[in-house]
């Protein structure tokens, strides 16, 4: 399926690489930028993804490849949201349709897709340090012409990481270019000093004389329009002569073209299916449809909140992403977007905890990864009762292998004091995120997947009738006599599907147990004792997850049995579908109906 522009002449159709663009008159360039940001509008209208971060670059990418000899000069592309249009120059406009689906084209930049994607991306802030390295490669191999850039948000370059690459290619010289891409807005908008001192330099003051970059010793120009192209054009040239460590800073708007996107930046990062023409977003009805756990999570942490004064919320980043920003709006005296920061998001929490505060601390599964430092150190050797709240665990779809949250049992399991529990359904998490703030002896992780739930009448005007969950226990969901199958998590809803669809079911005992760490030893003893056959299901990697810990606890206490793990193999899973994801690793309702008809 190929997308046609609607323009009479189409430059863009004669672009198969940037050898292509660089034949071209420079006043043609205009052409190919309206051109690039309607195909992209278009593609993703209908086939969905990233839509304003990609829209609001258009202008720097074709300036970048250009003046620049890519792929033979390196790129880097922050996160990826933004590489859309790179993609579509670089060789891949012809399958650029097939964008985050199953086989097709990769969301972010990777390597093993394009040799013009000259590092792998998903997670943000890692692009000065990769280009730095790869410049003083170059150096070492005798390569003084190739030329390094990195393009990195506003958003992302207040991070620490991007800090730690800045302080390092200051005392090198290291022939790098840094673009700092500043919209003001990453998903959400930006927030923090950082953010107040750029806003400061646009603007003309004084900052601009006292500038922070050039302390760092890099020669900084800027800031510049970035959708003009003949000055991104002229400064790149003049930059390109420079040698040693560059920062180039241009202003752009998130969505530029789409006055819908430029309008609400928030919602356009990722709109969905919209009528491409008038930006309209195509809203499905969400009549009688189970909540998202976000929303389960951000709605119930504010009715805490309005009862226990000692409650504080912590995201890195994403208020909208987990829904924090129900208590910020109500409570924002008590809720905090700390930015692009998971290490000072877990030991800020951790410091708040040592003086009695219940904080949840609301991070992506993915990027939790980025402060495995500070749990094991800063919470869990002190023995804080932070309670982390890790959303989107397990498969994630279309975003695939960069956020999976997939690690996060393994890696919480083999921390000692950490309570690690997943909820079912909607219910059993609004019962644990009640019962962590009456008081826990340990830290919790409490893991939830992206999307929808499984109950369709679950109502916002039933909370104040919560549950205490008692810790470490898990359920008998469905008697057996043969098999006994052990579900943690949301994922044990497929189980319940698959059962539903036997003829004989009775002969398969399921058990829910939402806590893998304690694991309830006690019914283990029970299911070990009275089943010859075990199967395990989770939706995070076998390698050291909850079906790990089953048969270590079976193998410790001399149980001989028959134990099948299912789960995540061995392997960074590809973009598709969730239901796609499931079913490669055969944890899909069709794969355990047909795995179930055979015991």
């Amino acid at each position: 399926m190929l997308f046609i522009l609607t323009m009479k002449s189409n430059l863009l159709s004669g672009i198969y690489n940037p050898a292509d663009l660089r034949l071209l008159q420079e006043e043609q360039l205009v052409q190919v930028a309206q051109e690039l940001r309607q195909f992209i509008i278009e593609v993703v209208s209908v086939k969905e993804g990233h839509l304003g971060a990609s829209l609001g670059v258009v202008e720097l990418t074709i300036a970048l490849h250009y003046v620049f000899n890519t792929p033979e000069d390196l790129l880097v592309w922050d996160v990826g949201h933004q590489a859309y249009g790179h993609k579509i120059l670089t060789e891949r406009r012809e399958n650029f349709h097939t964008n985050r689906q199953l086989g097709g084209v990769s969301g972010f930049p990777k390597r093993d897709e394009s040799i013009y994607d000259a590092f792998g991306v998903g997670h943000s802030s890692t692009s000065i340090s990769a280009v730095l390295g790869m410049a003083i490669a170059s150096k070492l191999k005798g390569d003084f012409d190739k030329e390094h850039i990195a393009v990195i948000g506003d958003a992302s370059i207040a991070s620490g990481m991007a800090f730690e690459g800045l302080n390092h290619a200051g005392v090198t010289d290291a022939n790098i270019l840094v673009i700092l891409n500043d919209n003001a807005i990453g998903i959400d908008p930006s927030v923090g000093a950082l953010k107040k001192y750029l806003t400061a330099v646009k603007n003309g003051k004084n900052p601009k004389q006292n500038n922070i970059i050039k302390s760092l010793n890099f020669d900084y120009s800027g800031p510049i329009d970035g959708h003009d192209l003949p000055s991104l054009i002229k400064e790149l040239n003049r930059l390109k002569k420079i040698k040693g460590p560059k920062f180039l800073h241009i202003v752009t708007t998130k969505g530029k073209g789409l006055q819908q996107a430029e309008e609400n930046q928030v919602k356009y990062h990722a709109p969905g299916k919209f009528d491409a023409s008038t930006g309209e977003i195509h809203l499905k009805s969400e009549e009688n449809l189970p909540p998202k756990y976000q929303d389960v999570f951000g709605l119930t942490i504010l009715d805490l909140a309005k009862k226990n004064e000692k409650i504080i919320g912590i995201t890195p980043a994403m208020p909208s992403g987990s829904s924090l920003k129900f208590m910020m709006d109500e409570i924002p005296e008590r809720a905090f977007d700390v930015g692009i920061a998971e290490q000072h998001a877990v030991t800020l929490a951790a410091g708040m905890a040592t003086q009695g505060m219940m904080v949840y601390c609301n991070i992506y599964s993915t990027f939790l990864q980025r402060a495995y430092d500070q749990v094991i150190h800063d919470v869990a050797l002190q023995n804080l009762p932070v309670i982390f709240c890790l959303d989107r665990a397990g498969l994630v779809g279309e975003d695939g292998a960069t956020h999976h949250g997939v690690f996060d049992i393994a890696y919480l399991r083999a921390i000692p004091n950490m309570i690690i529990y997943a909820p079912i359904n909607e219910i059993a998490l609004q019962n644990i995120l009640y019962t962590a703030q009456l008081g826990l002896d340990h830290p919790i992780a409490i893991r939830y997947p992206r999307g929808r739930g499984v109950l369709p009448n679950w109502k916002t005007e039933n909370f104040g009738h919560y549950n205490t969950v008692p810790i470490g226990k898990a359920n008998c969901l469905k008697a057996g006599t043969k098999t006994a199958v052990l579900s943690t998590g949301a994922i044990g809803n497929n189980v319940i599907a698959a059962l539903k669809e036997l003829d004989n079911p009775e002969t398969i005992a399921h058990y829910d147990f939402p806590f893998i760490k304690p694991l309830d030893n006690d019914l283990l003893d029970k299911i070990l004792a009275s089943f010859d056959d075990i199967i395990t299901i989770e939706d995070g990697t076998k390698i050291g997850g909850f079906g790990s810990a089953v048969l270590e606890y079976a193998t410790a206490n001399n149980f001989v049995k028959k134990i099948e793990i299912l789960g995540i193999p061995d392997i960074f899973i590809e973009h598709g579908t969730v239901i796609e994801q499931q079913h490669f690793c055969k944890i899909d309702v069709k794969s355990l109906v047909n795995l179930f008809k055979n015991l």
